[in-house]
């Protein structure tokens, strides 16, 4: 019975850990579809989470926050998008540059609107409560495993099927995929190839605001600095690792989820010094990624 109730905290930990990397997971894989690298989404998932904490915080509601935070993201997507389809900035720069931006903009903004530094913690502020079903919620095992989220977690499970049905079975959704396949035929057939970046961009904003605003009120109600540390590279580690389809890269998410939950349990139950297992989640990054290279090179000689 132990063994059955260790699994299933370590998977219900790694469910809700792998939430905003599903978010940003598929705000990249729509960058993916469209033919552009956008290693901003750290940097806007970063802006999410500050969003929805001085939001929510303000407001007295956590709702509130979450949907500020979808909003502001997306916002700064636009402004990423509008340099790099519309002035034809360089793409990593601009990239780089957001992040840098998002990082030291939310690091400057504590102190002066909040006067703290570090930690932002609101004082009477609730985050999101966990859905609570009577009956289901309290069943060992399975109601941990399926019913003690907030409604967030959820949210980013209804975001695989959703970004499934717009690539695949929207105009808008093959005009984007025809663009990253081939953007001088699809401009020949008509298509509009930097709108349809310009909106591949703007929702994967969006998208990562929700991952950002599930960090920082998902389940706490609070903000660190950097906070994100590291997912927006992590979920575009996913979404090359499986190729730019949807349900690979949620599948991978919810691997890199499940190894960062590993490393969290680990570090209470070994010897080991913990900076090993805090390491563990991008290491399997690093291997993935050189398995993905040695493949595409195996093919190459064959």
């Amino acid at each position: 019975m132990d063994a059955f109730v260790f699994l299933g905290n370590l998977l219900a930990s790694a469910l809700r850990l792998s939430t905003p990397l599903i978010f940003a997971g598929m705000a990249g894989l729509l960058s993916f579809q469209v033919g552009l690298v956008n290693i901003s989404l750290e940097g806007l998932m970063l802006v999410g989470a500050f969003t929805a904490v001085a939001v929510g915080a303000f407001t007295g509601s956590a709702w509130l926050g979450v949907l500020a935070a979808a909003l502001v993201s997306s916002g700064f997507a636009m402004i990423f998008a509008l340099f790099v389809t519309r002035f034809r900035a360089n793409l990593i720069v601009a990239g780089l540059a957001m992040n840098f931006l998002a990082l030291g903009g939310t690091a400057y903004l504590l102190p002066v609107l909040f006067k703290t530094s570090g930690t932002y913690a609101p004082t009477g502020f609730e985050g999101l409560n966990a859905l609570n079903i009577p009956g289901l919620s309290d069943v060992p095992v399975l109601g941990s495993v399926l019913l003690s989220y907030s409604p967030l977690v959820y949210l980013s499970w209804l975001a695989i099927p959703l970004t499934v049905i717009f690539c695949y079975r929207t105009l808008a959704g093959v005009h984007i995929r025809a663009v990253g396949e081939n953007q001088e035929a699809a401009r020949t057939s008509g298509i509009r190839v930097t709108r349809m970046q310009f909106l591949a961009l703007a929702l994967g904003g969006l998208l990562c605001g929700l991952g950002g605003a599930h960090l920082s009120v998902g389940d706490l109600a609070l903000f660190r600095e950097g906070m994100t540390a590291g997912r927006g590279f992590i979920a575009l580690a996913a979404v090359y690792f499986a190729s730019g389809r949807p349900v690979s890269t949620a599948l991978a998410c919810l691997l890199f989820g499940l190894f960062e939950a590993l490393q969290f349990r680990l570090q209470t139950t070994s010897n080991v010094p913990p900076q090993f297992f805090q390491m563990l989640p991008y290491l399997i990054v690093v291997v993935m990624l050189t398995f993905i290279s040695v493949r595409k090179e195996w093919k190459k000689g064959w």
